[in-house]
C-alpha cells in the first residue's frame, strides 16, 4: 500500500521509481555477460575499422571511460568533447602526450539550445559516495535529483555549445567511423540531429537509459529509415549501418 502511494506521489512530480531488483539484476548481468561493449570495440579497433572517432561526454578521460585505452593504443584521430571546465582540464591532462587527440570544451546540442549544465557543487562532491556522482551533469536539473543529489547541492555552469555537424565541418572530416555518446539524457537529440544533417554513416554507440520513451521510440524509427541495425547492450544502444553489418562479431 505504501509503495503504491509513493509511486503515485513520485509520478505527480514527474519521477518514476525503478524496482531495485531490476537495477541489481541488471548490474549482475553487466558484470558477467559474455558480450560487452569492450569486446565489440576491441574487435573494431583490432581490425582497423575505427580510424576517426568523436566522443561526446568524454568527462576526464578516465572515469568510466572505455575508449581511453583504444585511443592511446591505436593512435586514431579522436575528437574528445567535454563541456564542464574542470573535467575538460583533467581530460587534456590525461591525454596531453597524444598528438592524435583533439579537445573541444563545448556542449553538443541542437540549435545551440544548451547554454548551461547542472552539476554537483564541487564543494559537496565529497558527501556523495560512488565515482558516478562525479560525472553526473545534465541540462535538466531533474536528472540530478532523481540520482539522489540534494537540490541545494546543485549548481549551474555556463557552457558554449555547437552542433555535431558543425564539429564535423570544423575539422573537415572526410570520414567518421565512430560516434560514442554519453550525454545524460540528451543522447537521442544529438543522434537525430546527426541523421538530419549528415550523410556520414559511422557506428554509433550511446546510452539510452535516461532518454524519454517518446524520443526513444521516434529515434528507433529514424534508425530504421536510415537502414541501421541496432541492439541494446549494458544500457547502451550499439548501431551499425546496414552496409557494415559484417563488422558485428560476437566471438
Amino acid at each position: 500500500m505504501h509503495n503504491k502511494l509513493l509511486k503515485k506521489i513520485a509520478g505527480i512530480f514527474g519521477y518514476k521509481l525503478v524496482d531495485k531488483n531490476y537495477i541489481k539484476n541488471n548490474r549482475i548481468i553487466e558484470s558477467n555477460t559474455f558480450l560487452t561493449i569492450d569486446k565489440i570495440l576491441n574487435s573494431l579497433f583490432i581490425e582497423k575499422k575505427i580510424n576517426c572517432l568523436i566522443q561526446i561526454g568524454a568527462n576526464d578521460g578516465l572515469r568510466f571511460d572505455i575508449l581511453n585505452k583504444y585511443i592511446k593504443r591505436y593512435k586514431v584521430k579522436s575528437i574528445l568533447v567535454e563541456p564542464i571546465k574542470k573535467s575538460f582540464n583533467d581530460l587534456v591532462k590525461n591525454f596531453e602526450s597524444y598528438e592524435n587527440v583533439i579537445f573541444e570544451n563545448v556542449a553538443i546540442s541542437v540549435n545551440n539550445q544548451i547554454s548551461h549544465l547542472y552539476k554537483i557543487n564541487p564543494k559537496k562532491e565529497g558527501e556523495y559516495y560512488g565515482e558516478h556522482f562525479k560525472g553526473i551533469m545534465s541540462f535538466d536539473k531533474k536528472h540530478l535529483l532523481k540520482h539522489g543529489v540534494k537540490k541545494n547541492d546543485i549548481v549551474k555552469e555556463e557552457v558554449v555549445s555547437t552542433s555535431i555537424t558543425s564539429l564535423i565541418k570544423k575539422y573537415n572530416l572526410d570520414f567518421l567511423d565512430l560516434i560514442f555518446i554519453d550525454a545524460e539524457g540528451y543522447d537521442a537529440d544529438i543522434v537525430e540531429d546527426f541523421f538530419k544533417n549528415s550523410l556520414k554513416r559511422p557506428v554509433i554507440i550511446f546510452e539510452y537509459l535516461h532518454v524519454s520513451n517518446k524520443k526513444f521510440e521516434h529515434l528507433i524509427t529514424v534508425f530504421n529509415e536510415n537502414k541501421y541495425l541496432f541492439f541494446s547492450l549494458n544500457e547502451n544502444i550499439v548501431c551499425f549501418p546496414d552496409e557494415k553489418q559484417n563488422y558485428i562479431k560476437f566471438n
